[in-house]
């Protein structure tokens, strides 16, 4: 068996193995994540590890279909800048570059392209840079959050959460709390650990709400600390290293079903429906079909 069947982290392939990687057609997961403040008890890093671990996860339970690139470090968190530590990524860079990612991939022959998203902030431009992916190369890429695995199973979260909705799985509250204290329990403050109030969810409104599994429909999303004292949002004394076990099993498992799907899906196929064919390219450069 060949080093490229058995190898799931993309940066430790040589350039023959990754043509062996593309012939097997593996499908590629580029975690993309936040170094962004996440109250006092997580340390920086949480939306790095949780996608990375995940995308691990899947990597080792089914290596000959998959490839994990190092996680995209540096997100848009522009709104969390008033505390310390956060590093923003202006939008337009952080979706060049991640775009820049998948258009290298798809140029090496990589047709099936995930984007695993930690952070909840990145979502609409990881969106725009999926669908971009799709129409400017001939490969097909799409984003997933890692947290919206846990819906797959209609279940699974009804039996796990026990945080108050909406609010308590918002950001370093029970749900991110839970997965770190599983992934890196040494490096939890457990001592700074405290439920923090999204302030305008205590308003009650049926228009402005948030949390990670839902959002308002006119939700003013403006300086993180105009809404939250400590930068918490949600019940983070609820977690426990159980839950969070529990929780990595499950993206893990819905991923890599998602992984195998995906990879042997037929390609959407273009059909242009112009009566006269096009003899320009489209705006951003993508060349006519055939005639």
């Amino acid at each position: 068996m060949s080093r490229a069947a058995t190898e799931y982290r993309y940066e430790k392939l040589t350039w023959p193995e990754i043509n062996d990687a593309v012939d097997l057609g593996k499908v590629c997961i580029v975690p993309c994540g936040a170094v962004e403040q996440h109250g006092p008890h997580l340390p920086l890093d949480v939306d790095l590890m949780c996608p990375t671990h995940i995308a691990w996860g899947v990597g080792k339970a089914i290596p000959e279909k998959v490839l994990v690139l190092p996680v995209v470090a540096y997100g848009y968190t522009g709104h969390v800048m008033d505390f310390p530590g956060t590093i923003n990524n202006d939008f337009e860079h952080f979706m060049h570059h991640v775009l820049d990612i998948v258009k290298s991939l798809a140029y090496h022959g990589f047709k099936k392209i995930i984007l695993l998203n930690g952070h909840g902030s990145n979502m609409p431009n990881l969106d725009l840079v999926a669908r971009r992916g799709c129409l400017e190369t001939d490969a097909e890429s799409v984003l997933v959050a890692w947290w919206r695995l846990l819906e797959v199973d209609k279940t699974f979260m009804p039996n796990w959460r026990e945080s108050k909705f909406p609010g308590g799985c918002a950001h370093a509250g029970e749900l991110e709390t839970s997965l770190y204290m599983y992934l890196d329990d040494d490096n939890v403050r457990h001592d700074q650990i405290q439920n923090g109030l999204i302030s305008f969810n205590a308003d009650e409104s049926p228009f402005q709400w948030v949390d990670l599994y839902g959002a308002g429909p006119a939700t003013v999303i403006s300086w993180t600390s105009s809404y939250s004292e400590s930068g918490v949002l949600g019940e983070a004394e609820l977690a426990t290293a159980e839950k969070g076990r529990q929780v990595y099993e499950e993206a893990v498992k819905q991923l890599a079903t998602y992984v195998s799907w995906f990879k042997d899906r037929p390609k959407d196929e273009r059909r242009d429906r112009h009566r006269q064919p096009p003899t320009i390219p489209t705006p951003w450069g993508q060349t006519p079909l055939e005639s």
